[in-house]
């Protein structure tokens, strides 16, 4: 089921094209992480399928407009820097966002209980550390219980214990059948939490998919000899080996799947070459995002 399609959607702000005819279908479950450097349209894309800006052309559609105009209340959403009053509880803030949402229900345990302040409910938010702060943030999107929540930059300013706690929850949260949409900087959060990811850049879409797909087969190997020339005519002349570079003392490159390792250490003994440090990785999605952004 989709619960959000996105049509030609563009967004100028005089001569400036903030988003250029963007099209992108999100599935109920999915957890998206919106990827792009500064200024690619990652927050103005999110301001408009809110409802906080209008768009310039194009449009967009939530739930296959089975909700109508009330399609905001099942969606969940941070933009900005959380703001709660420093000198109420979990609690007492929280019922403040249920009122302001028209929520009858009044009991807060569950999402307490999924974002771990059970036992600061009655702390004052001001006692909170930015982790917990930020955490309360997610509890006050799931008042209501919505079908999707959205964050932008939902680990941002956080060291890495509050970075754990905040990828825990909303792996917890996408669990629990929700779709998460969230735009992000950190790769390597979203890498470890997202299903599926959007690659933007001054507004247009570059790439998009499953982690898997987006992600190449290719291997990065490192290699280190003491005649390095020797090493690299070696490395060009190998029909699986591809985009050699240099880092510090060692050789980069990139490598088919199938190559197998060993066998390369083999065929550069045969060949005279003595490796003396050899390591192989799959790349990573911040190397894909540097290369499909490089441009």
């Amino acid at each position: 089921m989709s619960v959000l399609k996105i049509e030609n959607l563009s967004k100028n702000y005089g001569p400036i094209k903030a988003l250029d005819n963007l099209n992108l279908e999100v599935e109920k479950g999915q957890i998206l992480g919106l990827l792009g450097p500064n200024g690619s349209g990652k927050t103005t894309t999110l301001g408009i399928i809110l409802g906080i800006l209008s768009p310039s052309a194009g449009n967009f559609s939530w739930f296959d407009n089975k909700y109508g105009e009330k399609h905001r209340l099942h969606i969940g959403s941070i933009l900005e820097t959380p703001n709660f009053f420093p000198y109420l509880d979990a609690d007492d803030n929280l019922e403040i966002v249920r009122q302001i949402k028209g929520v009858d229900s009044k009991d807060f345990d569950e999402v307490l209980e999924l974002v771990k302040l059970k036992g600061r409910r009655k702390s004052k938010f001001r006692t909170y550390s930015l982790g917990m702060k930020q955490r309360l943030a997610i509890a006050a999107t799931l008042i209501g219980d919505p079908d999707v929540v959205i964050f932008d930059e939902p680990t941002n300013g956080l060291d890495p214990k509050g970075i754990s706690e905040v990828r825990s929850t909303l792996s917890e949260i996408a669990s629990r059948g929700k779709t998460v949409i969230m735009a992000s900087h950190i790769l390597n959060e979203v890498e470890k939490i997202c299903t599926h990811v959007v690659i933007i850049k001054k507004g247009k879409l570059l790439a998009k998919g499953n982690v898997g797909s987006i992600l190449s087969n290719d291997i990065t190997i490192e290699l280190l000899s003491d005649n390095k020339d020797v090493l690299f005519n070696f490395l060009k002349a190998h029909p699986k080996i591809k985009n050699i570079s240099q880092d510090g003392n060692k050789l980069e490159c990139n490598a088919d799947k199938d190559l197998n390792i060993g066998d390369l250490n083999a065929e550069a003994l045969n060949n005279g070459i003595k490796l003396t440090h050899l390591v192989a990785k799959k790349r990573s999605l911040e190397q894909e995002f540097l290369e499909i952004t490089s441009n």
